[in-house]
């Protein structure tokens, strides 16, 4: 060997990059999975202080709080999670009504080594945030619930708004076999389209997300549990009554004042909220608004709303 050659070899090889950690609104943030009964689950943690679970409804997945997360990572320590069945989460084989949901929503909490947090659901999250408060009422400092009334207190009443209620709740495989992937962007592009700012959804991310068969069905069943969880809320609504604070925001273009409402039934202390300027997808349509109102609602308990909209938020 030649003293070029061996100069050459005996040239370490050069260390291989460490993996760019991921960052969400230039936020970086831990991801991982965590095994639950039945399904793994995919979550993002940010930030530091108390613990707030942030939970998604249909048709998104965490993605939804992707504007909201920066600035609510700088005051508490924040969870989000796929639902069970969708975005990165794995698929159950069953157990889609809420109560189950919200057990393996539990689980994963207390995986990540947290027994008391503070929740806020959009949409089906709503119905998982309750009965994770109402079922666990020792772990669960607050709520706050956006855009969702619940089953067999009001929710029916609002089905005319949309036919994709109904559709979705019908029996397998009627809404498997009408749905094909590349329906995917026309049924769920209605929906999105039908809000007051469209142009502030990341529509593509959710369109991948049920691009997967599997995962759309995972979706019509959290529906199709719909007249099970209403036999269950109103079994238990006043033997399982709330008694700490309920935040309930509408949308003003949407359910407006009609969520606080509805969880007046199963709560005692309920806080009306209307987020101003926002169709359904009030994460991604206001997210202005939503983080000054759950900054203020979720603490200290010192702080003062900032203006009349705000009123509802006060912790």
């Amino acid at each position: 060997m030649t003293g070029a050659a061996a100069g050459a070899a005996a040239v370490a090889p050069a260390p291989p990059a460490k993996p760019t950690p991921p960052t969400i609104g230039g936020l970086v943030v831990q991801q991982g999975n965590v095994t639950v009964d039945g399904a793994s689950l995919r979550y993002t943690r940010a930030g530091t202080g108390t613990p707030l679970v942030l939970l998604h409804g249909w048709p998104q997945t965490s993605r939804i709080w992707h504007k909201v997360l920066p600035a609510l990572a700088g005051q508490h320590t924040v969870i989000t999670f796929d639902l069970p069945g969708l975005g990165a989460s794995t698929v159950p084989a069953g157990g889609y009504d809420k109560t189950t949901t919200a057990r393996r929503i539990r689980q994963a909490v207390n995986q990540l080594g947290f027994t008391q947090v503070a929740l806020f659901g959009h949409d089906l999250g709503a119905m998982v945030a309750y009965n994770y408060a109402r079922d666990y009422p020792t772990e669960v400092t607050r709520i706050g619930v956006a855009e969702s009334l619940l089953p067999g207190f009001g929710l029916e009443d609002f089905y005319g708004i949309s036919w994709h209620f109904l559709f979705n709740a019908s029996p397998a495989p009627i809404p498997e076999r009408v749905m094909d992937n590349e329906d995917v962007p026309t049924y769920l592009g209605m929906l999105f389209d039908r809000s007051e700012h469209p142009e502030t959804i990341d529509r593509n991310a959710y369109y991948r997300a049920y691009s997967d068969p599997a995962k759309r069905t995972a979706g019509y069943e959290y529906y199709r549990a719909f007249p099970a969880d209403a036999a269950d809320y109103q079994a238990h609504a006043q033997s399982k009554r709330l008694t700490i604070p309920v935040m309930a925001m509408g949308a003003q273009a949407v359910f407006g004042p009609a969520v606080a409402t509805s969880f007046q039934q199963v709560a005692s202390d309920v806080r009306t909220v209307v987020a101003p300027d926002s169709g359904h997808w009030i994460p991604e349509e206001n997210p202005t608004f939503l983080s000054a109102c759950a900054l203020l609602f979720f603490g200290p308990a010192t702080g003062t709303p900032s203006s009349p909209d705000l009123t509802g938020c006060t912790p």
